[in-house]
């Protein structure tokens, strides 16, 4: 659960992080647009008022333009967030339209610059007097090319910063909308990686617990529901592999026990001199070697698995002649089938093939498991056909029992290790895997089916190099 709750935090604090500081940037640059834009227009507006009051004094002359400044200045209405100030050459206030003591000094360096400059200049900032946050625009008065006076627009700025600062707390107030609509999608979100996830993890808690089979409810069709079809189908192979393997224990320990029994069963009654007949003990003794050879038979194919799982199975490769080889294993079984009342019949091609490469004893092993085999599950039909052809640039190899054949469904599992299917036929499963192996070691081909007319048919494609 620490891990799951640590992908929740670390996916909600970058994601919250990085919205966090697109939203913080864009309130910042908004909000610095709209002072800008508000201060700029207000300062244009005062620039053109103070510049259009000094233009009016081109109609008057050196003697009396100072009367008419108090006119213009006294003529202007008075208001609470615009102030009208006419100042002396030496920058002190002579007129205002709030204030009428005269020579005050207004304390802001924008009317120094503009007399000095002889060009209009604005400034922002706290009035040195009242403190207050206001904006200036001074304008120089030139008669003659001389700086006679100035005029100044002095207005508040605190109905405009505090619509700046409405401003700013609407779009603050539309980020944190904003922050909090992907917070709660992205809550939504994570949840939505994260129980599915959670669900995954104790489903797997619970596999590596021994519940093989359990299976996890697929939710989305995406990655999540990928892999939890991964793990769906995982815990149904485990489970279908603890099954073969319990089967294939209780197989084997049944498959050991039954010639032991019948070993230890007539050795004791040998070696405690019950039976003294020659022809009984002959036949005994005969038991004792033919359980002997099946168990070592049964050890030596357990043996042959272990080197294929762990990587010590190997070939000795050699020019191989393939009709020899089936003929050899066919004469082996013919004789032995044939005292159990299986017909075991050979139909060969007159065509000759060259030599393959392969691994003779390997291949014999092959055929006499399939003889083998085709007599445990097929031998109630009492007849196994064998036959070789060419099939292309490869020898096929058929044997076919006449037996009841194989379930449909068990068809796509019959050469997996351990499986053994509904046969109740002796076996520890894993020949057939074994077989497979080989032929596959070869280059070829190794096919199970059933048979038109019933019965099953194994088929055996070897490549042919000339």
């Amino acid at each position: 659960m620490k891990k799951i709750g640590g992908i929740r935090k670390r996916w909600m604090v970058n994601s919250i992080s990085v919205v966090l500081f697109v939203v913080l940037l864009a309130v910042t640059a908004f909000s610095t647009a709209m002072g800008s834009y508000y201060y700029s227009t207000m300062s244009e507006s005062l620039k053109q008022k103070a510049e259009a009051a000094v233009s009016s004094f081109d109609y008057y002359t050196e003697d009396n333009y100072y009367s008419y400044a108090r006119t213009l200045v006294a003529g202007d209405p008075n208001s609470d967030d615009l102030e009208v100030e006419y100042l002396d050459s030496s920058g002190r206030i002579r007129f205002s339209s709030s204030d009428l003591t005269a020579f005050r000094v207004p304390g802001t360096p924008e009317v120094a610059e503009a007399i000095s400059e002889l060009d209009t200049r604005t400034w922002i900032g706290s009035d040195p007097s009242t403190g207050e946050h206001i904006m200036a625009a001074t304008c120089p008065l030139v008669i003659n090319g001389e700086v006679v006076g100035a005029m100044r627009y002095v207005t508040s700025l605190r109905n405009v910063d505090r619509q700046i600062i409405i401003i700013v707390a609407i779009a603050l107030g539309i980020g944190l909308a904003i922050l909090g609509i992907v917070y709660f999608s992205n809550l939504y979100f994570i949840r939505s990686i994260v129980d599915p996830v959670t669900g995954i993890t104790e489903t797997a808690k619970r596999i590596a617990e021994g519940s093989y089979g359990v299976q996890i409810e697929k939710r989305y069709d995406d990655e999540i529901g990928t892999l939890a079809d991964a793990i769906n189908d995982m815990s149904l192979r485990i489970d279908q592999s603890e099954k073969m393997k319990n089967e294939f224990i209780s197989s084997v320990s049944h498959e050991l026990r039954t010639p032991l029994t019948a070993i230890n069963g007539w050795a004791e009654t040998i070696m405690n001199g019950e039976v003294r007949d020659a022809e009984d003990v002959k036949k005994g003794m005969g038991i004792i070697v033919s359980e002997a050879r099946r168990l070592t038979n049964m050890v030596e194919e357990l043996l042959e698995f272990s080197r294929i799982q762990d990587g010590r199975f190997t070939l000795s490769v050699e020019p191989v002649d393939i009709k020899a080889e089936l003929e050899d294993a066919v004469y082996t079984y013919r004789e032995f089938f044939r005292r159990e009342g299986i017909e075991l019949n050979h139909y060969d091609c007159e065509e000759e093939f060259p030599p393959i490469s392969g691994d003779p004893e390997r291949l014999r092993q092959v055929f006499c498991n399939l003889l083998d085999n085709a007599a445990k599950h097929g031998g109630s039909g009492k007849r196994i056909d064998t036959a070789i052809a060419p099939d292309g640039d490869q020898v096929a190899i058929t044997i076919r029992d006449y037996g009841p054949g194989i379930p449909e469904e068990e068809l796509p599992h019959v050469k997996y290790k351990f499986y053994k299917g509904s046969s109740k036929a002796r076996g520890s499963g894993i020949g057939l895997a074994v077989c497979d192996e080989i032929i596959t070691r070869h280059e070829g081909t190794l096919d199970i089916g059933n048979a038109e007319g019933g019965g099953c048919i194994v088929t055996i494609r070897l490549p042919i190099r000339t």
